[in-house]
């Protein structure tokens, strides 16, 4: 099971050609600059662009080919958009049975459960004026997922809201990327979303689709932007494996080895997602010794590309993570650094994305 889209499109001067396959759950991201083609994208899948050509197909459900062209009624899409399209003379209750109305006789969702996991119990009574920019959003998602939809849509949901309340709607969020067995098209300009919230990444690129696949293989091919300039980093799984109570660190676990962090408070077993910036990696011939530097562990250089006139950009692996570090032209050549070199990595810093 998948969604498999290879569609065509052009208005006035930009032409949209989109080529690809996302898994069938979780978050997929949508991701490129401004004008690249992503709302586009979503419209087309949504049977929104009546001059689209090519595929959309949905598991075993052709919903458009070179035969057929369902219309945007008879898709089963929920859609989510920047400005929430809710009802402002209807109370949250009565937007939630609206979203209910043209669900199709398949296993759903059950009122209560999406009220649950939305957090919108006190809410229900209530109207939708006075309701704030991220609960109004929460409203939104609950409607679109009571229409019991084949595939999620949203675009740029955090958009809109200020720093507060995009903070506050986000593990909303990372609730329904563990809870909903169907697909999400995620659209943001946020790479910061994208590496908490999704596990699959579509990059387009004035109109085309650059690259697909894992998100950390995205972020980390030195043959894409995203692996250059100062914020590029890596995105790796990580396990809690220990507290240090004396010194309070938490020990983390990965593919690669381990990793000492400020104390988080999850217990051992715990899965989480770490960012790692280029910047904080640092390479060595040899294990360190006498640094404040706590975490350290043997990597394999798998490629290198120029990054500007003084510096070099390397990609790394770690066991099965993939990771980058920037160093310049001078430590290059001083460290024989090359494809297959074996080096020891010094991780200055590790978030948490959560």
């Amino acid at each position: 099971m998948s969604i498999s889209v290879d569609t065509r499109l052009r208005k006035g001067d930009f032409e949209l050609q989109a080529r690809f396959v996302a898994p069938a759950t979780g978050f997929t991201a949508v991701f490129g600059p401004s004008g690249c083609g992503k709302t586009t994208l979503l419209r087309v899948i949504a049977g929104l662009e009546s001059g689209a050509g090519g595929l959309v197909q949905i598991g075993e459900e052709v919903w458009q080919d070179a035969k057929r062209r369902l219309p945007t009624h008879r898709r089963a899409v929920g859609y989510v958009f920047q400005q929430p399209a809710l009802f402002g003379h209807l109370k949250v209750r009565d937007n939630l049975v609206y979203g209910m109305r043209r669900r199709p006789p398949r296993p759903a969702l059950g009122f209560d459960e999406v009220v649950d996991l939305l957090g919108l119990g006190a809410l229900l009574g209530r109207r939708v004026p006075g309701l704030s920019g991220g609960e109004r959003q929460r409203v939104a998602i609950a409607q679109a997922l009571l229409s019991n939809p084949r595939v999620l849509l949203m675009d740029e949901p955090l958009s809109a809201l200020d720093q507060v309340s995009r903070l506050g709607l986000l593990p909303y969020l990372e609730d329904l990327q563990r809870t909903l067995d169907i697909p999400v098209l995620y659209i943001s300009h946020a790479l910061d979303e994208v590496a908490r919230l999704t596990d699959f990444m579509v990059l387009l690129g004035q109109g085309q689709v650059i690259a697909s696949g894992a998100v950390n293989d995205l972020l980390t091919r030195l043959d894409l932007p995203l692996a250059h300039g100062g914020e590029a980093e890596a995105v790796i799984q990580a396990m809690v494996n220990s507290q240090d109570e004396r010194d309070h660190l938490t020990e983390l676990g990965f593919s690669g080895g381990g990793l000492w962090v400020p104390r988080v408070d999850l217990a051992p077993g715990t899965l989480v997602r770490l960012r790692v910036r280029a910047r904080d990696v640092s390479l060595a011939l040899q294990p360190v010794s006498g640094t404040s530097i706590l975490n350290s562990f043997p990597v394999t250089v798998t490629g290198l590309v120029q990054d500007g006139p003084a510096q070099v950009m390397v990609s790394l692996k770690a066991g099965e993570e993939s990771l980058l570090t920037r160093v310049t032209r001078r430590s290059q050549r001083n460290l024989a650094i090359e494809p297959g070199s074996r080096l020891y990595a010094q991780v200055k810093s590790v978030a948490l994305l959560a």
